[in-house]
């Protein structure tokens, strides 16, 4: 069972995708309350909390936000929920009123083309030392 670090909210990502990784590294500059720790989604320990909470990644092509001990969300809510805690980007809090379904179309229209778009690596990103302290291992 994974030990998740107290207070603090969990982001699986894609950690071969140049857009997801770009958005972790803003997460992290932004992220100016310590706010989040995070995992890859092909990592040992993505895959295990995976696993643990029972998440169908069959068909989830998408960031995972867990809260421990309260819920866990994925896609446009997911990045909604991220974005809050976020300085300069807690206004993105307001397109929580749009329809989730609507929200999720174009979520989901964005992650089908990242690779295209955004290109791929070979391999999870490494983070540097100073920054490995925030990835769950």
């Amino acid at each position: 069972m994974v030990n998740f670090p107290e207070n603090k909210k969990i982001i699986l990502f894609d950690g071969v995708c140049n857009l997801c990784n770009k958005t972790v590294q803003t997460i992290i500059k932004n992220d100016t309350k310590d706010v989040f720790r995070f995992a890859p989604l092909q990592s040992d320990v993505g895959r295990q909390i995976i696993n643990e909470r029972g998440i169908d990644t069959e068909n989830l092509d998408s960031v995972i936000l867990i809260e421990p001990g309260v819920a866990y969300y994925h896609k446009s809510t997911a990045a909604i929920e991220i974005a809050k805690h976020l300085k300069g980007y807690s206004w993105l809090r307001f397109f929580k009123s749009l329809p989730e379904g609507m929200r999720d179309g174009i979520y989901s229209f964005i992650a089908r083309n990242r690779y295209q778009w955004f290109g791929k690596q070979e391999s999870c990103m490494v983070p540097t030392p100073k920054l490995q302290a925030l990835f769950l291992k």
